[in-house]
């Protein structure tokens, strides 16, 4: 079961309370501004500040 739209237009960033995205594979929701992704585990997106990975940039 995937994450329902209605859940990711509510969900914001922890860290800059700005807009988050699912990432292409799905598996993350993702911040451009703080750069970072909250990773989302047996469809339960993680959203604490200190677990999210930064997101590598080139």
């Amino acid at each position: 079961m995937a994450i329902s739209q209605e859940l990711l237009d509510i969900l914001a960033c922890p860290k800059c309370k700005g807009d988050i995205y699912l990432n292409e594979t799905k598996d993350g929701l993702v911040c451009d501004k703080c750069k970072l992704l909250y990773e989302i585990k047996d469809d339960i997106p993680i959203m604490l500040i200190d677990e999210a990975k930064p997101i590598k940039t080139s």
